[in-house]
């Protein structure tokens, strides 16, 4: 964390200046708004946690409850919302407070004696090494809590309205095209409110109203399958009872059972069968009785006594998924730009066993945010938008598809697998899917083509930015470069330098220096005057020396940017090889130098040579506009 380039700091640092739209930030919803969010779920708030960074963006989320959530659905966070979670300066924080889970362990029906279950195999949780970062559990109110401190403490001091319900809306023309009306509900019962918006975030469910009145429609498999959800506290023989586990009996149906936070408290989803066609939504008046009991058939030998029950529910697995994530119709996509967007359940709906929603949601959000705020702030051209639908779409597809492989198997009698381990051998083979970390987003105006892609073979293209290693040179502190991204709408640009040493004239990455501080067609001399020359790009440079062999006075400036209104140097952006973790080895770097540039929202854009300045112009010539050169 950096602070103090703006004056000394007594207070806490994460409480940055107001400024902007968050200066005199005026309680009531205001009449015109840029960006109207609806709903404070994981989309919609990590939606409006990006945009707050963006000082003189006015966005305003609405949420029909009276107040924050006090007991949230989801649960599960992958490793990658942890990632996420670090560039928005929270997941030590979280970490600290979750269940952590390391394995999942595997319990059918004993051969000898199957009305009794035992415990069959169990399963490393990330085997692998994807990510550094841990599986969590905790309650979704809390994630919710964390990126609301994010905006309050945010530039432009954003806060949840709360008590406005979406009516409907309509779009037209002008400036402000989008006429949304609102109904008061909780202490703002019998109001009424019409917000005119230049763009709107419909992040309101899987009922979604947003959704309905830009005339999209979910398709895909009706529920079949239901399932007792329970959060509890209880006493209990079952030895597992703080390890994740999938447990399967003889003919009682199976559980997914799922230690929460805190020490005590556990969630169980308790299989209640296939669904009849004529049911009607009877299923989902089974009483907690029935759950409990039919959980404790399942667990026996062993059994639950529950004492108290924090939160419980039943619900049909379907798998459903909207054909666009905007309100421009497919025959017309290209032809007008999006001004309503959907995110999260309004437009992909699943299980909840393969713990999905709330992080997937929450990648729609981060991926729509940054594009809104960067459009809104003349960076980039109005077309940035419609990768939205193009890029998220395919992945909700995907997320349905591997939902429904997962479900059906935890559904699975026992004597239908063709081996006892069937179902653990398929948790281990594909736990990078549910882990966040096989979004691969296409070539577009954001994500290059892999024509260089072996210069670095670890990073990707259209994958998230893999993390590793370097010793920062001013501190001598060996650090994880991705860790370092801050959620501030950003892009970065990774100068991994060649075998010459800093500060060699005539070296490659000297000249690529010289060209990023120069050149008219480099994105940073691009950033308009008045910003700091770091505002709109993050530059970091990775030399393959040891830290020892050369120091910061060697190093070009344009890696050390003068910031704030004293224009003191930055001198955390340059980095040497660490002898233990060379990142050039560990990710496939070229030797004779590569660039790595890194959206906003952590995925990999693009990997050019480090002399390829031409390709790298043009690169972003595609994704700015308004190139307004700054004083070098």
């Amino acid at each position: 964390m950096q602070f103090h380039h703006h004056g000394y700091v007594s207070t806490n640092p994460k409480v940055q200046p107001a400024a902007g739209v968050g200066i005199n930030r005026p309680e009531d919803l205001p009449e015109q708004v840029d960006v109207l969010i609806v709903g404070t779920g994981p989309a919609g708030m990590i939606t409006a946690a990006q945009l707050s960074q963006f000082p003189d963006v006015t966005t305003r989320i609405v949420e029909r409850r009276g107040g924050r959530l006090e007991i949230g659905q989801a649960d599960g966070i992958q490793a990658r919302s942890v990632e996420t979670f670090q560039a928005f300066g929270f997941a030590p924080e979280i970490i600290a407070e979750a269940y952590h889970i390391t394995e999942m362990n595997f319990w059918s029906p004993d051969p000898e004696n199957p009305q009794n279950i035992i415990r069959t195999s169990r399963a490393v949780d990330d085997e692998m090494g994807i990510s550094e970062f841990p599986h969590l559990i905790v309650n979704q109110a809390r994630v919710l809590d964390y990126f609301a401190e994010v905006m309050k403490n945010s530039p432009t001091r954003m806060e949840p309205d709360y008590g406005w319900e979406f009516v409907s809306l309509e779009i037209g023309e002008g400036e402000y095209p989008v006429t949304v009306k609102l109904a008061g509900t909780s202490h703002h019962e019998g109001q009424e409110r019409t917000v005119k918006a230049k763009y709107v975030v419909g992040s309101d469910g899987a009922r979604s109203r947003v959704r309905d009145a830009i005339g999209c429609e979910m398709s895909g498999d009706r529920a079949n399958h239901a399932w007792g959800v329970m959060d509890v506290l209880a006493n209990t023989d079952f030895p597992d009872i703080r390890t994740k586990c999938a447990i399967q009996s003889h003919d009682g149906g199976s559980i997914l059972h799922i230690p929460r936070e805190g020490g005590y408290l556990f969630r169980m989803y308790v299989d209640l069968g296939v669904v009849p066609d004529d049911d009607n939504g009877k299923i989902r008046q089974t009483p907690l009785e029935t759950i409990i009991e039919k959980a404790n058939k399942i667990l026996h030998p062993y059994s639950v006594d529950v004492k108290s029950v924090a939160w419980n529910s039943v619900y049909e697995v379907g798998h459903r998924v909207t054909h666009r994530f905007d309100d421009v119709p497919t025959a017309q996509a290209g032809t007008r730009m999006p001004r309503v967007f959907i995110t999260g359940d309004a437009c992909h709906t699943h299980s909840a066993k393969a713990g999905q929603g709330m992080n997937v949601s929450m990648q729609d959000g981060f991926n729509i945010g940054w594009k809104l705020g960067h459009v809104l702030e003349g960076r980039s051209p109005e077309s940035l938008l419609s990768t939205y639908t193009a890029e998220r779409q395919v992945i909700a597809q995907n997320l349905i598809d591997f939902d429904r492989t997962w479900s059906s198997m935890m559904a699975k009698n026992p004597e239908d697998f063709e081996s006892p381990s069937e179902l653990a051998d398929f948790y281990v083979r594909t736990a990078e899917f549910p882990a966040g970390f096989m979004t691969e987003y296409k070539p577009s105006m954001i994500v290059s083509e892999a024509s260089h892609q072996d210069l670095a073979t670890g990073f990707p293209l259209g994958k998230r930015f893999k993390s590793a290693k370097a010793v920062r040179i001013s501190d001598t502190n060996p650090l994880h470069i991705g860790h370092l991204a801050q959620a501030d709408g950003r892009w970065r640009i990774y100068a991994f330098s060649d075998a010459a040493k800093a500060g060699t004239e005539g070296s490659t990455m000297e000249k690529f220096a010289d060209w990023l501080a120069n050149d008219p067609a480099s994105p940073v001399v691009a950033t308009p005057e008045g910003l700091d020359r770091n505002a709109w790009f993050d530059v970091k440079a990775v030399y393959q020396q040891d830290h020892h062999t050369f120091d910061l006075n060697d190093v070009p400036a344009v890696f050390k940017p003068q910031v704030g209104p004293f224009q003191l140097n930055d001198l955390e952006n340059v980095f040497g090889a660490s002898a233990t973790d060379d990142i050039f080895a560990e990710r496939g770097l070229s030797r004779d130098g590569v660039v790595v540039v890194v959206r906003p929202d952590q995925y990999v854009a693009g990997t050019f040579p480090l002399a390829a300045t031409d390709e790298l112009g043009a690169f972003f010539t595609g994704v700015m506009k308004g190139r307004a050169a700054a004083q070098v």
